[in-house]
């Protein structure tokens, strides 16, 4: 199957959500939350990005996470990075309680395809103070793909995370991540890139980003929005919709991407430095915003 076929196939499996010019969406993908070790890439930043979910949740956002927010290559299970990061497992509760959460399953957590998996792990935990089960993500659903399609134009916004353009991180990702557990992990504390990650891997990612770009030619301009390979991309009107996320493993910020009034744009959350030498978490605005409507077909 090639990886048009293959993104065909999630598109057209996709869970649709209707939504309108009111509606608020904040994508972000590959956190990579870990276990807090040393090969947590995520630990660095889990301050930036638990003060944005308030944020976004606070002023009525409905967040979309586009795969691989979980390490499950470098971790064997979910329970320790549940406990390293569990207040922002917290918070992904409350967005659920609201329905206001979708999750997208990437190459680096592709056992969320699994419902059993999701349930044994996710639908609950342990509370000590309880001494009991206690809800956590009860009856989540992880999917490949979503496609949001605004109630009046009809116009969509296909999100997924784009392992399905990477052969490798698709069809091998069992092999790469016996890869990843049992020899780049401990070789990370030494600063050895990963060479199975299109986000190490510049002709990787390029290849990656020329199959969706291939695939959105093959499908009437449809704007596209993944992650996987790290790197921000927001286009202009008239050029391919190609968008992607980025990451929430940048040094020392975030960025991900915002629908709101039927615009869209790319942002990044960082630490900045007051005048008066105290730090503060700030959200800048990097492209955008852009009227959806403007990247339509004539």
């Amino acid at each position: 199957m090639s990886s048009s076929s293959r993104l065909t196939k999630a598109y057209q499996k996709a869970k649709v959500i209707p939504f309108d010019n009111s509606s608020k969406f904040i994508f972000f993908s590959d956190c990579h939350r870990g276990d807090n070790s040393f090969a947590d890439d995520f630990a660095n930043n889990r301050n930036i990005y638990y003060h944005a979910l308030k944020h976004y949740f606070k002023t009525g956002f409905t967040y979309c996470e586009l795969g691989d927010g979980d390490e499950l290559w470098e971790n064997l299970s979910f329970e320790p990075i549940f406990e390293a990061h569990k207040n922002i497992f917290m918070l992904l509760k409350e967005y659920h309680k609201a329905g206001r959460l979708h999750m997208i399953y990437g190459n680096h957590d592709m056992v969320y395809r699994k419902p059993d998996y999701v349930k044994k792990h996710l639908y609950s935990y342990f509370d000590p103070k309880e001494e009991r089960e206690t809800d956590l993500l009860a009856d989540l659903i992880y999917e490949e793909a979503l496609v949001l399609r605004h109630r009046e134009t009809r116009q969509e916004v296909f999100l997924t995370h784009g392992h399905q353009a990477d052969f490798m991180n698709y069809h091998g990702w069992r092999f790469n991540r016996f890869l990843v557990r049992i020899l780049w992990k401990p070789l990370q504390v030494w600063g050895i890139a990963d060479p199975t990650s299109p986000a190490k891997n510049h002709k990787e990612l390029i290849k990656v980003e020329k199959r969706v770009k291939r695939w959105i030619l093959q499908n009437k301009l449809k704007i596209t929005v993944i992650g996987h390979t790290h790197r921000p991309r927001f286009p202009e009107p008239g050029d391919i919709p190609f968008f992607n996320d980025g990451s929430c493993v940048h040094p020392r910020s975030i960025t991900g991407i915002e629908m709101e009034n039927g615009e869209i744009s790319l942002i990044k959350w960082q630490i900045a430095t007051k005048d008066d030498g105290t730090l503060q978490i700030v959200r800048v605005l990097l492209e955008g915003p852009q009227r959806l409507q403007d990247y339509e077909l004539d």
